[in-house]
């Protein structure tokens, strides 16, 4: 089976990249900018140009294609992104899918859509989600949470830069994922033909506050966090004013979406009966605080090199 992959170079499209490539699978990736890319094409995929913006660079990309995963989205700083990508771009994504007569279109989209009608971005998804149901092409939704990369930024680097938190003054929980489970999801639903036609609320396997993130970063970095309080109804108000967000983007928007991403109490039980389905242990998902771990050592690890070669700088001075 032949993947063409859309959003190759982001967070979670180069993990979708990477593991389709180790399981043998050939790799398409539809790329606007050939050497941002180029990672790609070093990991073993081919690349072609296309552009979401641009539907007539679409169809050429479909050819030998058996299956599609889409898993990008624009960004507010491009002008127009959000019409000329997330809804015309992906439309005609889905056409060229039908004309291709591909096998299965596996779409990454956000929870909690239906919620939040007064945020363009969750509406065009929801959008999205309707043409292709409506399409007749076999598909798989995935309806994500937060990934734990975009944590990195909003919990761990604030707090070794003694830079302020911000939170809400309400205990949102959410079921943040690693980017490399998700892909592992994503690639399972191509083995298993019950997938097709089906929608999953895709998340990990805990719920997490923030003032629980914010503990275990203050554990791993040996100090403690200066934490800023925002009302939620300040928040909302700024939701509605500015219309859309993208997580990672500003203060604001990550805990918007924080907010979108709330789970229900009996998440935890449906996110197991969801890896039963996949046939994936739980024991193989990636824990939060496994990861920040892991990611703190990294950083520990550079700086102690990073003193290692100023300290062999100045040696070879007095030398």
């Amino acid at each position: 089976m032949s993947l063409l992959i859309v959003g190759g170079t982001g967070t979670l499209g180069r993990q979708i990249v990477l593991q389709a490539l180790t399981k043998g699978y050939p790799v398409r990736c539809l790329v606007r900018n050939f050497r941002k890319a180029n990672f790609l094409k070093e990991w073993g995929a081919e690349l072609v140009y296309g552009d979401l913006s641009q539907p007539e660079t679409i169809p050429p990309c479909f050819k030998g294609i058996s299956a599609v995963i889409d898993a990008s989205t624009s960004r507010p700083n491009e002008e127009n992104g959000l019409k000329s990508v997330d809804l015309d771009g992906k439309l005609a994504l889905i056409e060229a899918a039908k004309a291709a007569n591909i096998q299965r279109f596996i779409f990454c989209s956000t929870q909690n859509l239906e919620q939040f009608p007064n945020i363009p971005l969750m509406r065009l998804k929801q959008t999205i989600e309707n043409n292709l149901k409506e399409s007749g092409i076999s598909y798989t939704i995935f309806r994500l949470t937060g990934f734990y990369q975009g944590l990195i930024e909003q919990y761990a680097i604030p707090i070794l830069e003694n830079l302020p938190i911000w939170v809400t003054n309400e205990n949102t929980c959410v079921s943040y994922m690693d980017t490399q489970d998700i892909a592992k999801f994503c690639l399972r639903s191509l083995q298993l033909p019950e997938t097709s036609n089906q929608t999953y609320f895709l998340g990990g396997p805990k719920g997490w506050i923030s003032s629980e993130i914010i503990s275990l970063c203050e554990q791993l970095a040996g100090q403690s966090a200066k934490v800023q309080k925002v009302p939620i109804f300040l928040l909302k108000l700024v939701s509605e004013i500015f219309g859309f967000f993208e997580w990672g983007q500003n203060i604001s928007d990550r805990l918007a979406f924080s907010e979108i991403l709330n789970v229900e109490n009996n998440f935890s039980k449906s996110t197991f009966d969801l890896y039963k389905i996949f046939k994936i242990d739980p024991a193989e998902i990636i824990q939060l605080d496994d990861y920040f771990l892991e990611y703190f050592i990294r950083l520990l690890k550079r700086l102690r090199d990073i003193n290692f070669e100023d300290v062999q700088k100045q040696k070879n001075l007095i030398l």
